[in-house]
């Protein structure tokens, strides 16, 4: 393990089923911690949900790749913090890697833990990212419960940490705590909620509108409808049989052809009654609706979710929308991921991170790279000192720096 004046940074160590929210009905009951959700299994409908809707999970995605940046600026003369930005624990992952899954998780979530661990003499640091769904918070609000399945809860599997800035020893001779970040919502202690919590409908409107045409691609877009059998069946079991048999058989999706059976007659009068509907404009209608409606819910810019580029690409459009995510979305969520961990370094192993920035770049170039950084901010309305030799660089050799570190 590299050691610098005695300090590291590498710690040791018939119908189909509604997907979306109806996971449990059962309410948990449990002294050791507070539910997430009436049955506890929020995280689990949440992380669904953004697998079903296309623009949700875009959007969470973009908002989490926005907030953690290209990367890192800092002071290179402090080797400690060089060391932690490229790796910041023992699984290799860097302090961009954690930060992503940090704002992936809050912005999916409304939640995110982040584990520290030290020793007693404070000469090792490592920051690990934990799974918002395997975590939930101890009935005395001091501690994190950690279990791999809370649908199928077991004391003596879940593991306890306390919560920053609390630190407790473990059997491993450890000291490690955890951070809890969470969207503030009135009424709600323990747990945040995510900022899209109005649009959860409107994510499950799109989805649904998605298995529609899912639907008719399957069935080859034909006509929904009743089919009148002409059969004989001696008791109920037989009829049914024939049904089941007719819809493996010819229905395609379940739902598509209700099938009537009724008692035979001399001759055959087997017929198919059409159920004709006009109602794709307002499908289609209702899918644009609730695709709009995601992106207000989440705070978010149609141009950064990909959504209006079959328009045509507009680049101006685009730098537009993200300087407004930048100062209203994006840097604020940067501070309220950062701050803790800035002071926690500072705290843990005495390192000045002062200079640690999150280097923010839009999606298209907006700024020649033959600018300074002084000027670079000024442009940008943020603060800057022509007189600083750090700011006397030019972004082409800020980027090339990053893209080195990044890969």
């Amino acid at each position: 393990m590299e050691q610098i004046k005695n300090k590291s940074l590498v710690a040791v160590g018939n119908r189909r089923p509604e997907p979306l929210f109806a996971l449990s009905s059962q309410m948990v009951r449990n002294e050791r911690f507070w539910r997430w959700g009436d049955d506890n299994m929020m995280p689990y409908a949440l992380s669904l949900m953004s697998r079903r809707s296309t623009t949700h999970r875009r959007i969470i995605n973009d908002k989490a790749d926005y907030i953690a940046g290209k990367g890192f600026s800092f002071d290179e003369s402090v080797p400690l913090l060089k060391l932690l930005v490229g790796q910041a624990n023992s699984n290799g992952e860097s302090l961009r890697t954690v930060l992503y899954r940090l704002a992936f998780d809050k912005s999916l979530m409304g939640n995110a833990f982040l584990e520290v661990v030290t020793d007693e003499e404070h000469s090792t640091l490592a920051l690990y990212h934990i799974d918002a769904a395997s975590c939930r918070v101890a009935r005395d609000s001091q501690h994190i419960l950690l279990h791999h399945n809370w649908g199928a809860f077991k004391e003596d599997e879940a593991q306890q940490l306390p919560i920053y800035p609390l630190f407790e020893k473990q059997k491993d001779g450890s000291l490690r705590t955890v951070i809890h970040y969470k969207e503030y919502e009135p009424m709600f202690t323990h747990y945040g909620v995510p900022k899209y919590i109005a649009g959860m409908g409107v994510s499950a409107i799109a989805y649904k509108t998605d298995c529609w045409n899912i639907s008719r691609l399957e069935n080859s877009f034909q006509l929904s409808g009743v089919m009148m059998l002409d059969a004989t069946a001696e008791n109920e079991a037989e009829a049914n049989r024939i049904v089941r048999a007719a819809e493996s058989r010819f229905a395609g999706n379940p739902g598509q052809v209700m099938f009537v059976l009724r008692e035979g007659a001399e001759s055959d009068n087997s017929k198919f009654i059409p159920i004709e509907s006009h109602n794709e404009g307002d499908w289609n209608t209702l899918h644009d609706q609730a695709t709009s409606d995601i992106v207000i819910a989440h705070s978010w810019f149609r141009s950064l979710s990909g959504l209006d580029y079959s328009a045509g690409f507009s680049a101006e459009r685009i730098l537009h929308e993200y300087e407004v995510a930048l100062n209203t979305v994006i840097l604020a969520e940067q501070e309220e991921l950062m701050a803790p961990i800035k002071r926690l370094i500072g705290d843990v192993v005495g390192i000045d991170t002062s200079s640690l920035e999150i280097v923010n770049r839009p999606p298209t170039r907006s700024k020649p790279i033959y600018m300074k950084v002084w000027e670079a901010r000024k442009a940008d309305g943020l603060e800057y000192d022509e007189n600083d030799e750090r700011e006397q660089a030019f972004l082409s050799e800020i980027q090339k720096y990053n893209v080195t570190k990044i890969n």
